[in-house]
């Protein structure tokens, strides 16, 4: 989904261009025979860090896959309207808005293990109020902390994973933080049809408290030491992490080397991003964003099971089928995207996209004017499930991707920060509004939709170009040009 799949949002920080020029130089960080001596035996550091981490991603996809199964079963029990559920769905999203833009100078300030440790404080609190809950104001409350603490996960887990990790581990350890997102919300989708939505709201402090068990263990990020002139404490960083027998003298040299040259750069202001020379980055990676949320992805994905009821299937079967297809995609995705391009996925995507709510409209259409009612059912898990796969294939990464490519140095921090903000205010509307749409018209919500993505097309075959094999350098200067 494209939350989680925000969810590389660490693309467009101010600590992305802190390390993109490190990890994108030939020579990694001491040459290709001194990489495989020191993976050899040593990259179990690496390893335990990169799993310690992306337990923050799977609690992201536990947050965002809860409202889901759940909507039933607290409407009933809590006796809530259908605008107080639509509140606690979307809340989530807001509450991530605000943590999206405070994770940045969070994990500036304490670090990247200390905004890991606050995320996963909120999720705590959040998940102990939704538990208790009696009614809707803790029950809203505890869903927007849980929001506050998944917008500074979605934030600070790839950072931290990509300042970690060496050249030939990077990419592979990347798509584990998609994949888990996609896992959390798979698995909350899956153990929520057999589970109260009192006990769901406590599975998500599992993943809580293993990531702040391993935080006590895992070392800091060697680059935001040497950020923060902690000399001593960058150098045992980098060598657990690279292995005690390894010669980490070129590595860190280059670090200290681009921090330098970083600090030296003037700092960007928003007004700054209107410029004409950064004004086609802008619209792209804002576009997309734009396309990517109001496609209706956190509409369906928030509430899927109660699109099953509505279409006359049950509800668990589809639920699951859904959650299964949305991991596999997502990992097949992830092998491809360097292979077949960025532009070439999204408009497959987004055809898809545009097949998947044209299908499920049709089947809420008939079912409206009871017209082949036994096939209604089938149209809708069938659009449900090629909309999810369409989406988990293109338009839940690939923007994220895009954006991180785009945007020149000095301006990748705040330009990075209005396209996340955009995401994440555009994936608050949707999944605010969707009930609503629904109530006004099962098959009008999808129609809308259906139309978005059919614009998204339109602008992606228009507007966006192909990045793949060419270096940020070349990418920036003909978009910028």
């Amino acid at each position: 989904m494209a939350i989680k799949q925000g969810i590389e949002k660490a693309e467009s920080s101010e600590q992305e261009e802190i390390r993109v020029p490190l990890v994108d130089k030939e020579d990694g960080y001491g040459g290709e025979d001194q990489s495989k001596e020191s993976s050899k035996g040593h990259q179990w550091m690496v390893y335990l860090s990169t799993f310690v981490s992306v337990c923050g991603s799977f609690e992201f996809g536990s947050c965002a896959g809860y409202s889901s199964p759940t909507q039933s079963a607290i409407r009933e029990d809590l006796s809530l309207s259908l605008a107080e559920y639509s509140l606690f769905g979307s809340i989530l999203t807001f509450g991530a808005m605000i943590g999206a833009i405070t994770s940045g100078p969070i994990a500036d300030f304490i670090g990247r293990k200390g905004a890991m440790r606050i995320s996963s404080a909120f999720c705590v609190a959040g998940w102990l109020a939704i538990y208790f809950a009696k009614g809707v104001v803790p029950l809203d409350i505890g869903r927007l902390a849980t929001g506050y603490g998944m917008g500074v996960f979605s934030y600070v887990v790839p950072v931290f994973i990509a300042e970690i990790s060496p050249k030939n581990l990077r990419g592979a350890l990347t798509t584990i933080n998609q994949l888990m997102i996609c896992t959390g919300v798979s698995v909350a989708f899956i153990i929520g049809t057999v589970l109260s939505w009192r006990t769901l709201a406590l599975t998500g402090l599992i993943p809580c408290a293993v990531l702040l068990l391993g935080l006590f263990i895992i070392p800091e990020s060697p680059r935001w030491l040497a950020k923060m002139g902690r000399q001593k404490e960058f150098e045992a960083a980098l060598r657990r992490l690279r292995g005690k027998d390894a010669d980490i003298s070129h590595e860190a040299t280059e670090i200290h080397d681009y921090i330098e040259t970083l600090q030296q750069l003037p700092k960007a202001k928003l007004l700054d991003l209107f410029q004409r020379r950064y004004l086609r980055s802008v619209i792209i990676g804002v576009g997309l964003m734009v396309f990517q949320q109001f496609g209706g992805i956190n509409g369906i994905c928030f509430y899927v099971s109660s699109i099953f009821e509505s279409a006359g299937f049950p509800s668990s079967t589809g639920t699951i089928i859904y959650a299964v297809l949305q991991v596999v995609i997502t990992a097949l995705g992830a092998t491809l995207i360097d292979k077949a391009g960025r532009k070439p996925l999204l408009l497959v995507s987004a055809s898809g996209l545009v097949l998947g709510c044209i299908l499920a409209g049709t089947s809420f259409y008939l079912k409206y004017h009871e017209i082949a009612l036994k096939a209604s059912p089938i149209l809708a898990v069938t659009g449900i499930l090629v909309y999810i796969g369409s989406f988990s294939a293109g338009m839940g990464a690939v923007p994220w991707v895009v954006m991180s490519e785009i945007f020149p140095i000095n301006v990748k921090g705040v330009a990075g920060s209005l396209a996340t903000l955009t995401n994440w205010f555009g994936a608050w509307a949707v999944s605010y509004t969707f009930n609503f749409l629904m109530s006004w018209s099962s098959y009008g919500t999808f129609a809308i939709y259906a139309a978005i993505n059919a614009l998204a097309i339109l602008f992606v075959i228009k507007v966006v170009p192909e990045t793949k094999g060419r270096t940020l350098e070349q990418i920036q200067a003909a978009i910028n040009s």
